[in-house]
């Protein structure tokens, strides 16, 4: 059996996630049933994150096994032509059988990008057009709110947490950035690992509390992280377009 490391760049509009499921398309099953067209040998896939549905990916990390032996540059340049315009694999790299994606991470970083206005239409499938009652957004107590997200918090109230898996998460950094160029804010987000919706909660959770008639407070925020409820109010759960996970880093020696 042989083994290789990829780095994959993806836009997710048409894809219902990255994990394979029946009766929907999605990029992990895009890319498996290609290279099995293109080799003629299946090949067994596993990601380091479970984008959901309309996600984006520039910097995605998965491992391979197949008893296919070529040389990465050969798969490269075969696989790649028969991928679709929004599939790309940016590297294949020869690894050992012990290397699993999910494992030793450093941090993985995303951005959450929104528009203030309108956006072009070249760009618009990558952000989130912030819908009109956000208009009165106070970009200072925006970044104030996010920045209470840092550190080491039981996430329940800003996540779906599902059965098995521990709320408590740490997020290394979080940052707000202007892109005038394009009228927009692009939140990053720095962390091992994130629960699902997370990232998107916490934006929307601070959105609310930045905009005018905001119905969620500041103090509401830090309440719910000192005491996470289940049934803490339906934070806006952003559009998944505005999400893009950017790179993922690896512990020195591991990849």
């Amino acid at each position: 059996m042989q083994y290789y490391t990829l780095r994959i760049s993806y836009d997710g509009t048409a894809y219902s996630g990255w994990q394979i499921q029946p009766h929907a398309i999605t990029v992990c099953g895009m890319l498996q049933a290609s290279f099995e067209k293109v080799f003629g040998v299946p090949c067994s896939m596993v990601g380091a994150s479970r984008t959901d549905a309309g996600v984006h990916a520039y910097d995605q990390v998965a491992r391979i096994a197949t008893t296919l032996s070529l040389s990465p540059a050969a798969i490269l340049h075969a696989w790649n032509n028969r991928l679709p315009s929004d599939i790309f694999i940016r590297s294949i790299a020869e690894c050992e059988s012990t290397f699993h994606p999910q494992y030793h991470v450093a941090y993985k970083e995303y951005w959450y990008h929104f528009f203030l206005s309108r956006p072009l239409p070249f760009v618009a499938r990558f952000g989130w057009p912030m819908p009109e009652y956000i208009s009165g957004l106070d970009g200072a107590l925006f970044a104030r709110t996010l920045k209470l997200f840092e550190g080491t918090h039981d996430f329940t109230s800003f996540a779906r947490v599902e059965e098995g898996y521990n709320p408590v998460r740490a997020v290394d950094s979080i940052r707000v950035e202007e892109l005038k160029r394009y009228n927009a804010l692009r939140v990053v987000v720095r962390g091992e690992g994130f629960l699902r919706f997370q990232v998107r909660r916490m934006v929307g959770a601070a959105l609310m509390v930045a905009r005018d008639g905001a119905v969620v407070s500041y103090d509401d925020i830090i309440s719910l992280l000192k005491t996470p409820q289940r049934t803490s109010p339906a934070f806006l759960n952003v559009a998944a377009q505005g999400l893009c996970l950017r790179k993922i880093v690896y512990k020195k020696d591991v990849l």
